[in-house]
Formats: C-alpha cells, sequence, structure tokens
C-alpha cells in the first residue's frame, strides 16, 4: 500500500512538472479574469493629488484672464480735457490706444481660439491619449502667453490671445471628466466644486496681481503666469498616461501580458495572435484617422447630444448666466471705480470676488452631495441660487453707499457662484461617458460664443452710448433672472444619470481594468431619473 502511493505521489509530481502545451479554454479563461479583476498598477497621481493639479492648472487660467482684466494691466487710454490738457494713457489700452470696443474685443479674443479648438481635441480624445491632448495644449498656452508679453500692435497681442484659447481648449474639455471619474462617489460634484472655484478665486488673484504687477510693466505679468505653467506643460508629457472611463486604451494588447507570462509554452500562438493584434491597431489607427470617419463620428455624437433636452436646457441657462458673469469679470473694477469713487478697485473687487467665489462655489457643490446629487436637484439648486443672488446684486447697484453696495454684492455673488459644481455636474452626468469630453467642449463653446466673447464688446458700446455706468450695470444685472426662468424648467425634465453606461465602443473586461479610476474601491453605479411632477 505504501508503494502505492509513492508511486501516485512521483505520478502527480510528474504531471505537475510537465509542460501543458495546449491549455484548455477554461484554464485560460480563468487567468484572463485573474488578469482583468486584479488591481492597475498604481500610477504617481492619487485622487488628491490629480485634484490639486488640475485645480492649479485651472487656477493659472482664470489668473491670465483677471490680470488682462485689470486696471494695472489693462490700464486707461488717454485722456484730453475740454481745455486741452491731456492726461496719457496706462496698460495695453494706453500703449495701443484702443477704445471702448477695442479693448472688450481683446478681452474676447482668447475664446475664438478655445472655441475652435474645443470639439477638435474632444473629437481627438478617441484616438490620442487625453492626458497627452492637455500636454500639448498648455505647451500652446504658455508660448501664446509669452507672445503676449512681447506684442508691439494690438493685432499682434490679440493674435496671441486667440492661441492662448486654443491652449485652454484642451483642459477645460479633459479635466472634468478626469475629476468625476475619480472623485469618489459621495462627493462628485464637491470635487467639481472645488475644481470650478478656481474660476472666481482666479480672477480675484488675476485682478490683484495685474495690479501689482502693472504698476512696473504690464508685459511682466504674461511672463510671470507662463513661468508658472511651463512645469505643468512638461508633466503633461513625462508623467505616465491616464485613460478616461468610456475610452478604450490604444495599446490594449498590454492586456494580455500576464496571459502570456502564465503561459509561456503558448508563445509561438501569442505571438502569431500579437501579429494579428498589431495589425487590427493599424487598420483601427488608419480607419481613425480618416477625416471622413472622425466628421461623421463628429456629427453622430453632436446630434446625440443636440437632442439631449436636459443638455439644451442646461447650456441654456449658462449662456445667460457666463454673459452676466463675463462682463462682471472684466467692467466689474471700471464700474464700482466710476460709480463709487473706489480707490482700489481691482483689490475690492478682486478680494470680494475670491472670497464669495470660493465658499459661493464650495458650497453649491457640498449641498447638492448634502441633499443627493441628482439632475433633478442640480436644477432646483441652480434655479433658486440664481434668482436670489440676481435680486441681491440688482438692490446693490440701486444703492448709493458704497459700503451698502458691497455687502448686498458679496451676497449675491456668494449666491450667483454656488452654479458652478451643479451646472457641470449635468454636463457630464446627462450623457453617456464617451460623449463627456465633446459635452463640456461644446458647453464651454456655447456659453462663451453666446455668453462672454459678446457680453464684454456689447456692454462696452452700450456704455459708450448712455455713459453711466449705474445703469448698465442694471441692465447687465437683469439678465441673470431668465436664466433662473430657464434652469427652473429644468426641474420639469424627465432626466437620467447616464454616468455608468456602456461606451458604444464597448470596451472588453480586460481593456476596462486598464481603465480603472485611481481610486481602488469598486464604486456603486447608480442611475437616478428626475421624478416628473
Amino acid at each position: 500500500m505504501a508503494k502505492k502511493e509513492a508511486k501516485e505521489e512521483e505520478k502527480a509530481a510528474a504531471s505537475l512538472e510537465e509542460p501543458r502545451t495546449n491549455p484548455s479554454v477554461e484554464d485560460t479563461g480563468m487567468v484572463r479574469n485573474s488578469v482583468t479583476l486584479s488591481p492597475p498598477k498604481p500610477s504617481w497621481f492619487t485622487p488628491g493629488r490629480l485634484l490639486v493639479i488640475f485645480c492649479f492648472i485651472n487656477l493659472l487660467n482664470y489668473v491670465d484672464r483677471g490680470a488682462i482684466a485689470s486696471n494695472g494691466v489693462n490700464g486707461s487710454p488717454k485722456n484730453c480735457s475740454a481745455n486741452g490738457t491731456c492726461t496719457p494713457g496706462t496698460g495695453i489700452q494706453g500703449d495701443f490706444d484702443l477704445n471702448n470696443f477695442q479693448d472688450g474685443v481683446l478681452s474676447s479674443a482668447f475664446m475664438v481660439g478655445l472655441l475652435v479648438a474645443s470639439p477638435i481635441f474632444a473629437s481627438l480624445a478617441r484616438s490620442v491619449n487625453p492626458f497627452r491632448l492637455i500636454g500639448v495644449g498648455l505647451t500652446v498656452w504658455t508660448l501664446a502667453v509669452v507672445g503676449c508679453g512681447f506684442s508691439f500692435s494690438f493685432w499682434m497681442i490679440a493674435i496671441c490671445r486667440m492661441l492662448v484659447g486654443v491652449g485652454e481648449a484642451s483642459f477645460i474639455s479633459l479635466a472634468a471628466p478626469f475629476i468625476d471619474d475619480n472623485a469618489p462617489v459621495a462627493k462628485k460634484t464637491a470635487w467639481l466644486g472645488v475644481f470650478y472655484m478656481c474660476l472666481p478665486s482666479g480672477y480675484a488673484i488675476g485682478y490683484v496681481y495685474g495690479g501689482w504687477v502693472g504698476h512696473y510693466n504690464w508685459r511682466y505679468a504674461f511672463w510671470g503666469e507662463a513661468i508658472l505653467m511651463f512645469p505643468f506643460a512638461v508633466l503633461g508629457f513625462v508623467m505616465k498616461p491616464l485613460q478616461l472611463q468610456g475610452f478604450a486604451p490604444a495599446e490594449s494588447k498590454k492586456a494580455f501580458t500576464d496571459i502570456e507570462i502564465a503561459f509561456p509554452e503558448a508563445q509561438d500562438r501569442g505571438e502569431r495572435d500579437d501579429k494579428n493584434l498589431n495589425k487590427d491597431s493599424r487598420s483601427r489607427f488608419k480607419a481613425t484617422s480618416n477625416n471622413v470617419n472622425q466628421f461623421v463620428r463628429f456629427f453622430k455624437d453632436m446630434k446625440v447630444l443636440l437632442s439631449d433636452k436636459v443638455f439644451a436646457v442646461n447650456v441654456l441657462g449658462y449662456i445667460a448666466y457666463n454673459f452676466v458673469i463675463g462682463a462682471y469679470s472684466y467692467w466689474g473694477p471700471k464700474a464700482g471705480k466710476n460709480i463709487y469713487n473706489m480707490n482700489n478697485a481691482d483689490m475690492i473687487f478682486g478680494g470680494i470676488t475670491v472670497v464669495c467665489g470660493v465658499l459661493g462655489t464650495l458650497a453649491g457643490g457640498f449641498v447638492l452631495d448634502f441633499i443627493d446629487s441628482t439632475i433633478c436637484n442640480a436644477f432646483k439648486l441652480l434655479s433658486t441660487a440664481t434668482f436670489l443672488g440676481a435680486a441681491f446684486c440688482f438692490g446693490a447697484f440701486c444703492l448709493k453707499s458704497m459700503y451698502a453696495f458691497l455687502a448686498l454684492f458679496a451676497v449675491g455673488e456668494l449666491l450667483v457662484f454656488a452654479t458652478q459644481g451643479p451646472v457641470n455636474f449635468i454636463c457630464l452626468h446627462c450623457v453617456k461617458p464617451s460623449i463627456r469630453p465633446l459635452s463640456m467642449a461644446i458647453s464651454t463653446v456655447s456659453i462663451h460664443i453666446f455668453g462672454d466673447v459678446p457680453s464684454s464688446p456689447l456692454v462696452g458700446v452700450l456704455q459708450d452710448r448712455v455713459n453711466n455706468w449705474r445703469e448698465t450695470a442694471l441692465i447687465l444685472t437683469a439678465i441673470l433672472f431668465p436664466a433662473a426662468a430657464i434652469w427652473f424648467i429644468g426641474i420639469f425634465l424627465h432626466s437620467v444619470d447616464k454616468f455608468s453606461e456602456d461606451n458604444e465602443d464597448k470596451v472588453s473586461r480586460i481593456e476596462r481594468s486598464k481603465t480603472t479610476p485611481l481610486l481602488e474601491d469598486e464604486k456603486a453605479e447608480t442611475t437616478q431619473a428626475c421624478a416628473e411632477p
């Protein structure tokens, strides 16, 4: 009996040592599943680090916008009195002898590049890693800002401002989806609120930064921005690229590496498969690079996006809202200086904007998470906060006391800025993951081309005609009421959170394992519909 057991043990050991030349489908599937379920190799980025880096980049983008609107950088035109005494101009407006309309055009010039490039970067995200696209965009931004500092005419600085918009387009379209992928489920809107908090705070810091640096030379302001952005442009190329949810990674064949290691005996067959995969990858790349296919896919996604009533209503309200905010950000310091004789309008408006913007944006995100992050609740918060904020801001401009104005205007800004997290939450969650970059791009294009791009020049024309900053500010502020009404309509639309829906490319399980967000814990899949009243 003992000898028989010993022989059986020897046979078992020998069978373990023998190579398995033809692994069964079941064994292959088990290993394939183990590869799929194993956690991806951790990146240097943690969710917190990713958020901090993106926030700093976003902050620099809006510091640039605030700086060019500041009295220090933007300056004032040459002014001649009735008796023939002339005061020389200062800043960009003085150096290039710009009127208010040209000055308003200059503030909006960067948005031309932003509008053109945003859909392009969103479409390229299907065939090029989005993280690398951000690196390309930030490089263009850095070079363009340097060019602004070396400008010698109105047209040269206008062209450089357009290129600044091209560089910003990649980041604006792709950063929010990255954050939405990696934020904790219960804090998605709060994280978006932190990211969009950089809009008002960046503008405010830009006012202060531009007012301070502009006293020395307005060109220094642009060069300082370029120095700060340069390391992040380099980072976009040297760091391990991340992948967005809903997009298959370009190098999907790497997912099979562990299977080849587990079955070295099947290496020949694996090499043949790799050749086939390489051929398929090349053919897919050629098909993707085909302009016709790109256009067809783009217009197909556009049709889906624009036919979504929730997206359309959200963006329409956002356009009216941004028309006012864009004009506030550019003309606010000048209006305050003329209406209330503020000696340090840049500092005062910058201080109010940074405090109220930060607190309001954060509060909007946390409130929506607290009451449950659904599209319906987001519309409720948008309409309520905007209506109340409009009432406070309108009342503020009716007052003659500067201190009473500042108190009411601060409350109004606090409420108005609470919209940033909810409005972008709707843009990200009313569409499938594969369309999110395009959703953010079209939203950005729309709010600028119909919002703050025309608002600055139009307010300049209005002021040239009425020559009364108080009346101009009241007319502008009244536009916030239609924005609140449009978002109120969104409450009654049937809406479904599509964040967890599969993308149209049907990413395989192995490919999906490589696109796992930075958070290792599995995120709960939720699809919530806004109840129809």
